[in-house]
């Protein structure tokens, strides 16, 4: 399957679902409001209660348990930060397996390793019929408010066509990249190409403070060119004013470069960047900044010379 268009879309009328999310984390939340904004019939289900109040505001519910949530829903997006949490959410007591009928669909929005996302997908199944996407994301929450997030879809076809159904609310992209897991491993080519640009990028911006450039024009400067990216675009001004605004965390990077280094080191497949990138980000999460936002990565140059503001141009 290729991108949905955007055309055909804007011409259909709007469908709305009954849907519950699973987990409002900083993306669960993004992908929340905006399926909130956009007319669906809204659960949310969190451990920690006061991640719902904001969403409660918009008219989304709020049930006792993930069961609850799921009951009667067409769709159940789950964004959590681990296949463990995943497998709990879904499958402990009193989990979205519960109560998910058998013509509902569990879209994962969550970035976990390919295998126990097949797996998961398997055991949904057996226990009560309903399907399995695994539909991992990028552009992080800014993307998901706008509804323009890039995802990458595993699963059958009748299946990830379904999805798409809802994701037209969500994305701009979305792409069928195999049977289950393909989504997880895609996204695994994704957060390679991630880290290695926010390194890329911090470490530009401090040869440009270094050379008495402006860093945060950088991204003008360089538009169109080669070195132009929409992390250099997003990042470089934000790494130039050290404005740490929760877009992501860098524990959640390192889960996914670990996950990467982990399916590489099964296929003895050299990654040498990767490698290097993963060990700065277990540095950052050793040195206690793993909550912490990816514009953090510029602490690594703390011990360098310090470098005056710099007046912006005329």
């Amino acid at each position: 399957m290729t991108d949905i268009d955007n055309a055909t879309a804007t011409a259909t009328p709007p469908q709305r679902w009954r849907v519950a999310v699973i987990g409002v984390g900083i993306m669960g939340n993004a992908i929340a409001r905006r399926l909130a904004e956009c007319g669906h019939d809204l659960a949310v289900f969190d451990l920690d209660r006061g991640k719902l109040q904001p969403l409660l505001a918009l008219g989304a519910r709020a049930p006792a348990s993930a069961a609850d949530a799921a009951r009667g829903a067409a769709f159940v997006i789950t964004s959590l930060n681990s296949a463990a949490i995943v497998r709990s959410a879904v499958f402990g007591d009193g989990g979205v397996a519960e109560g998910l009928g058998a013509d509902a669909l569990l879209v994962d929005m969550s970035s976990i390793d390919p295998p126990s996302t097949r797996a998961l997908g398997d055991e949904l199944r057996r226990r009560c019929g309903a399907g399995w996407v695994d539909a991992p994301l990028s552009g992080g929450a800014p993307k998901a408010l706008r509804g323009t997030l890039t995802v990458m879809a595993g699963g059958t076809a009748a299946d990830v066509a379904r999805a798409r159904l809802l994701m037209k609310d969500l994305c701009a992209h979305y792409t069928h990249m195999g049977p289950a897991g393909a989504g997880q491993t895609t996204k695994l080519v994704n957060q390679l190409l991630c880290a290695i640009g926010f390194q890329a990028v911090a470490e530009a911006v401090r040869l440009a403070e270094a050379g008495g450039v402006d860093a945060a024009r950088l991204a003008q400067a360089l538009q169109g060119g080669r070195a132009d990216s929409q992390i250099l675009a997003e990042f470089g001004p934000k790494m130039a004013a050290r404005d740490d605004t929760p877009t992501g965390r860098i524990d959640n990077m390192l889960k996914d470069l670990e996950a990467v280094q982990a399916f590489s080191q099964s296929q003895r497949l050299p990654l040498p960047l990767t490698g290097h990138v993963a060990e700065l980000h277990r540095a950052f999460v050793a040195a206690g900044l793993g909550a912490a936002d990816t514009v953090a990565m510029m602490k690594q140059f703390d011990g360098y010379r310090a470098v005056s503001p710099i007046a912006p141009a005329a």
